[in-house]
């Protein structure tokens, strides 16, 4: 089992969690208070309550209006596959403030052609706001999904553009 490390703290859009590995990278993340609503690899356990370092403090400049505070923070998720793994890279270039279709994000990701993968990337992403899916929407403009629910979503997109 791999010792790892929780923190929940309040943001605008509600409670956020983090886990964090013993080194402080990031293995998931997301909008609950609740460690079963996230999407941990199979034996990783939250062993401990605490400030998860600079994975915290990132989370905490972001919600205070630093964008970029994210964008340096480690992030280790389960291995989702060649392009899975290469697209969760990819959403990490994605700017605040200039959110992509899932098209586009296919074809940032060197596979126009294969936006349902790219949207696939998106709902396993389990470090969202440190790999921020919440970046991606449709082709219409519309919200499209997210784990988080749409006015988490909303929320993000709203403070991202006023910021940026």
């Amino acid at each position: 089992m791999t010792s790892t490390y929780t923190a929940t703290m309040p943001s605008p859009a509600g409670p956020f969690t983090i886990v964090t590995d013993a080194d402080g990278a990031v293995l998931a993340a997301g909008w609950t208070d609740r460690l079963d609503e996230l999407l941990l690899a199979p034996g990783t356990a939250p062993t401990a309550k605490r400030d998860v370092g600079s994975a915290s403090a990132a989370a905490r400049a972001y919600f205070e209006g630093d964008l970029q505070a994210i964008d340096a923070v480690t992030v280790r998720q389960p291995a989702g596959g060649a392009f899975i793994t290469h697209a969760w890279d990819v959403l990490r270039t994605v700017k605040p403030g200039e959110p992509v279709t899932y098209q586009g994000f296919a074809e940032l990701s060197g596979r126009p052609t294969a936006t349902r993968a790219a949207a696939q990337a998106c709902a396993r992403n389990a470090a969202a706001l440190f790999v921020p899916c919440h970046r991606v929407i449709r082709t219409d403009g519309s919200l499209g999904g997210f784990r988080w629910g749409l006015t988490v979503k909303s929320w993000l997109l709203d403070f991202e553009s006023r910021k940026g």
